[in-house]
């Protein structure tokens, strides 16, 4: 059986849709594939249950028979922390990982093991992630997120410095398509000199940082008017209607799959951005739209949102979410799944998990 931790430097690297990515693909090439994340950080209460949603997701998108408690099984809330602190906290938290571990072992070629946000987490309790990594025999496999040349090559070299001989290798991730070139000829070559496997470099994709239409209402704490049934469209860029009618459809033809943000006074530019690729009209200001507008992006299919902030503190609002939301769209998970098998070195990486498709026996 092989164990592979994936995990990063850094929040909202590409975790959860590497262990997707790979999940998947590992079921393609007939292997039984387990999934758990050792540590979560980032559970919230969920009808009552305190869940992880990335956690819930792949359990669901891998069909995965575990109950969350198996495959989450050290949650920690503001409350644990708290009683930990305090000394209250008394569960022996390294074995209840391991009881859950043993769980998700049977009967599997792979296991894909989650890190949190970053290498710093698990340290309160004992379980940071290199401890993890070595009590559960697993190899880890670092997503970098690209920031600029020198941060990346230190966060790779961070990790290896942290994480040493067990770390299988890494994989570049939402490198700027203008940077690629020197990532892959100048970057990439160092890095192997150095002993560290990049297994892949993956461009920079608007679709994989986009944000849902609902989201985008949840951030601003808006009121979806209309088009309810749209709510899961995925806007990939934001434009600001405050030019003149005149301009406005130039402006707004320029960017598809937008949200349009511009005052409810303004019909005029409402109607504009109803005529080109919007995936949904912000209208800020709290000022309802007429029954014309609203009759016009039921029509359409556009939702309408409108939200109590002034404009420019809805985009600033909007702004700070974009490149930060879950991978929890299946237009996400497929276009992921395409980069994978176009960029991803699987006959490397099998090869250093020491497994042959087709001829791997499952453990009992």
């Amino acid at each position: 059986m092989a164990t592979v931790y994936v995990t990063s430097t850094d929040t909202f690297s590409g975790k959860s849709a590497l262990c997707v990515g790979l999940g998947k693909r590992f079921l393609r090439d007939g292997f039984t594939v387990g999934y758990m994340k050792p540590v979560s950080t980032v559970a919230r209460k969920v009808e009552g249950r305190v869940i992880d949603e990335d956690a819930e997701f792949i359990k669901q998108t891998l069909n995965l028979p575990e109950p969350m408690e198996t495959i989450a099984p050290v949650i920690l809330t503001p409350q644990t922390v708290e009683a930990v602190l305090k000394g209250e906290e008394k569960t022996d938290f390294a074995a209840k990982l391991q009881r859950a571990f043993s769980e998700v072992t049977k009967g599997r070629d792979v296991i894909l093991l989650e890190g949190g946000a970053s290498l710093r987490e698990g340290y309160i309790i004992d379980l940071p992630t290199p401890y993890v990594a070595e009590l559960l025999k697993a190899q880890e496999l670092v997503v970098v997120k690209y920031t600029n040349n020198l941060q990346v090559v230190d966060d790779v070299l961070t990790a290896r410095a942290r994480l040493g001989d067990s770390m299988v290798g890494v994989v570049l991730n939402a490198v700027p398509r203008q940077r690629m070139p020197l990532v892959e000829n100048v970057i990439k070559p160092a890095l192997q000199k150095r002993g560290i496997t990049v297994f892949a470099t993956l461009p920079q994709e608007r679709l994989l940082l986009s944000i849902s239409v609902t989201e985008l209402a949840e951030c601003l704490n808006g009121e979806v008017l209309c088009g309810h049934e749209y709510v899961g469209e995925l806007v990939e860029h934001l434009m600001v209607g405050a030019m003149s009618v005149d301009s406005a459809l130039t402006y707004f033809r320029r960017k598809p799959n937008k949200a349009v943000i511009t005052g409810g006074d303004r019909p005029d530019i409402q109607l504009a951005a109803l005529e080109t690729s919007t995936k949904c009209l912000i209208l800020t200001g709290n000022l309802r739209p007429s029954p014309i507008i609203l009759g016009r992006a039921e029509e359409v299919g556009v939702p309408m949102i409108l939200v109590k902030q002034d404009t420019l503190t809805a985009v600033e609002i909007i702004e700070q979410f974009f490149g930060k939301t879950r991978f929890h769209q299946e237009k996400k998970v497929r276009r992921f799944e395409r980069m994978l098998d176009e960029r991803f070195d699987f006959d490397a990486f099998y090869k250093e998990l020491k497994l042959e498709k087709g001829a791997f026996e499952s453990a009992s």
